[in-house]
Formats: structure tokens, sequence, C-alpha cells
């Protein structure tokens, strides 16, 4: 029984420590959006001449930070609640919510994104789907990909979210 729970805390330790690397990350590409974004302004309007490719940089990076920032912003408690009746239970009830909806709603949906992006990703890949835009970027079937690398990094926060809720079910901290 201790060896299960000890695989089991290293499990969400490891996938912790993997979304907040991941999360860190990701930080960085909001400073790189707005560096990105004041280049884009100066160009336009102080040497009258744009880049296609660089506003299409700043839409991958926006996607890149919301897409794989959803696992870090689970983890951290930032993602959106309605907590109109969980603010006012208490910290088992609160478990039990968290660890009953990551179960019938998080990790169902997150399968379902990957069911459903896994053909239109893949026929991305297959041609090497480029920009539409003449001077785009010609890696679009990389921001596709963003779709499942989603699901995957949610769903995996998602467990590691479970097992610490059911852990605190378990033990019955916070009756």
């Amino acid at each position: 029984m201790n060896e299960a729970v000890s695989s089991e805390t290293a499990l969400v330790r490891g996938i912790d420590r993997f979304t907040d690397i991941t999360g860190r990350m990701l930080a960085w590409s909001v400073l790189a959006m707005a560096l990105i974004t004041t280049a884009v302004v100066v160009l336009r309007y102080g040497f009258h001449t744009g880049s296609i490719a660089l506003q299409e940089a700043i839409t991958y990076l926006h996607g890149s930070l919301f897409m794989l920032g959803a696992a870090y912003a689970l983890k951290h408690g930032a993602h959106v609640r309605v907590d109109i009746f969980y603010r006012e239970f208490s910290p088992r009830s609160q478990a039990w919510v968290n660890a009953l909806g990551g179960i019938v709603f998080l990790l169902p949906l997150c399968a379902l994104v990957m069911l459903v992006s896994w053909g239109y990703v893949e026929e991305a890949w297959r041609i090497r789907e480029r920009s539409p835009e003449p001077g785009g970027i010609p890696y679009l079937y990389l921001l596709k990909t963003l779709l499942p690398l989603m699901a995957i990094n949610l769903a995996l926060a998602g467990i590691a979210d479970i097992l610490r809720h059911a852990r605190l079910l378990v033990k019955g901290d916070g009756a």
C-alpha cells in the first residue's frame, strides 16, 4: 500500500514539475508577443511596411500560451470556476467536486478533443500545411498540433489534480 502511495505521489510530482516548467517557459511568450507586436507597429507606422510572418508569429505565440497554458492554470487554480456554492463547501466537499469534475468532465473533454482533432492535425502534417498568406509562416501544421498537445497536457494535469484530491479524500483531511 505504501509503495502504491509513493508511486502515485511520484507521478503527481512528476506531472506537476512538467506543468510548472511548461508554464514558466510559456510565460516568456508574453514578453515575446509584446516585443513582436511593438516591432509590427513600428514597422507599419514608422516605416510604412509590414510583415505577415511577424503578425502570424504573434498568433502562434498566443495560441501556444493559451492552449498549452491551460494545464498550468488548472494546477494553480487559475481556471474559470463557477463557485456560487463551491466557495462555501468544506475542503472535503471541494475535493469531491474537483475529483469528480476531473473524472466526469475534464478527462472526457480531453479525450474528445484528441479524437476530434487527430484527423485534422494528421491531414495538416501530411500536406505540411502552410500559411495561406504570401510571406506567412510555412508551419501552420505546427499551430494545429497545439490541439492534441493541449488535450494531452491538460489530461496529465487533470490526472495529477484528481489524484491529489483523491488523496485528500482518502486521508480524510478537511472534514
